[in-house]
């Protein structure tokens, strides 16, 4: 079976795109490989992302914020979506993508910026997985191989 890369963008690469990374890698399906980056990321991935990661059974080892130059290298893996979950990110001019990959933005709230306690927090980035998850699940019903960016962004709508 074909795997697509999907490559899952917000700024600071620390919450939203680590948890579709981690969602699209471990999904049952096992169509896809999950990649993330940001714009300007982050020394570090947030401790609550980690924790959801680790839950899924995600290498922790690939865990870690980077840059999303890495993706337009020569040598990156060709990816086949490119999905922006922060308002931020799906607003910024970004690299040139080799291969002309189907893109969609499906924004979701920042997690990392709710306020309360750490089970406030939790809920907060459970919540962020949930809505990921759900639409990482409607993208493996679709026929992959000609799906287009138009197709791509109504699975945001249709939730």
């Amino acid at each position: 079976m074909k795997q697509y890369n999907v490559l899952f963008l917000c700024t600071h690469n620390s919450a939203r795109s680590v948890l579709g990374e981690a969602l699209a890698s471990t999904h049952q399906s096992g169509k896809f490989i999950g990649f993330s980056a940001g714009s300007t990321p982050g020394t570090s991935v947030n401790p609550f992302a980690t924790e959801l990661t680790l839950e899924m059974g995600y290498d922790q080892n690939k865990l870690r914020s980077k840059s999303w130059d890495e993706y337009a290298l020569h040598d990156a893996p060709k990816m086949d979506f490119i999905i922006t979950v922060c308002d931020n990110a799906a607003g910024e001019v970004c690299p040139y993508w080799p291969g002309k990959p189907a893109t969609a933005h499906w924004g979701f709230p920042d997690p990392s910026q709710v306020q309360g306690s750490d089970e406030v927090k939790r809920r907060a980035f459970r919540d962020v997985m949930i809505g990921l998850k759900k639409r990482i699940d409607l993208l493996a019903e679709l026929p992959l191989d000609s799906l287009d960016s138009v197709s791509l962004k109504e699975i945001h709508k249709t939730l």
